[in-house]
């Protein structure tokens, strides 16, 4: 049965990044990711959130809370990566500023690529990581349904105009579906871990990363909030990529990026609907 359901979340996964990416792909247009970037002391301020002050403070939660050394890697490892696909569709709920949360998205994921094999071991002396593992799986799964979808709004804007419900529908769809199944698969893990100080460090950090993200997003209402989204929503997809290739025989460590994964979604989908609804008044 736990088989059967573990099949349907890496599915509803599956569907959910590559509609996702198509959807925005088929709404919106290059410049319209680009610009948002162009903003330099935007750019520095994002990378330090992401790449210096987030894991900073993974660390000091290492120190500060009596962790198992597995859960204090895992948690180590979230905050160590960041561009995660569900970054577009947490801006769409709060009404944030999707354009940006794309390009901020693309932004974070490729510096991951090359930042994470640099600084992990550094970090996690022992650990190795492959670049290509973790690119391979962006790529594909994210940048390519981006690519294909901004291509045919340029070239063909009508059919554009007629895929993207289906695409956005099939996204909201299955964002739910993963949200239900990932509860379903890991409460036990969840539960198993009370007592041990992971839940609080992981809550720490997505409280500790939201702020930092907002306070670091500069003036404007919608840039701030997609940043404080984007630095809390770590990359879980990189995150299990580097766990399963050197702690595949350390399952708390895999146990904690998951416990991270669980209380994000808990977390930040809801403070998203709230500030869209918000907005929406």
């Amino acid at each position: 049965m736990k088989g059967a359901i573990q099949v349907l979340a890496d599915l509803s996964t599956l569907v959910f990044v590559v509609s996702s990416m198509l959807s925005l792909g088929l709404s919106l247009t290059l410049p319209q990711i680009l610009n948002p970037l162009k903003d330099i002391g935007f750019v520095l301020r994002v990378l330090l959130a992401n790449f210096v002050l987030v894991p900073l403070v993974a660390y000091l939660l290492t120190r500060i809370i009596p962790l198992d050394p597995s859960l204090a890697i895992g948690l180590i490892l979230l905050a160590m990566v960041a561009g995660a696909p569900f970054l577009p569709k947490l801006a769409e709920i709060s009404k944030g500023n999707i354009p940006l949360s794309v390009g901020l998205m693309v932004l974070l994921m490729v510096v991951t690529v090359f930042y994470a094999p640099i600084v992990l071991p550094l970090l996690l002396p022992g650990v190795q990581v492959n670049p290509l593992e973790i690119a391979r799986s962006l790529i594909i799964l994210m940048l390519i349904p981006l690519a294909i979808g901004l291509f045919i709004h340029a070239r063909y804007e009508s059919i554009a105009e007629s895929l993207q419900p289906y695409m956005a529908q099939a996204s909201s769809t299955t964002l739910l579906m993963v949200f239900v199944l990932m509860l379903v698969l890991n409460i036990q893990s969840v539960v198993n871990t009370v007592g041990s100080g992971a839940l609080l460090a992981a809550l720490l950090l997505i409280a500790a990363s939201l702020c930092i993200g907002y306070v670091l997003g500069g003036q404007l209402r919608d840039v701030k909030l997609v940043s404080a989204l984007g630095t809390a929503q770590r990359n879980v997809a990189a995150a299990m990529v580097v766990a399963t290739g050197n702690f595949s025989n350390d399952p708390k460590v895999l146990t904690m990026i998951l416990i991270g994964l669980l209380l994000m979604l808990v977390i930040l989908m809801p403070l998203a609907g709230e500030i869209g609804r918000r907005a929406t008044r």
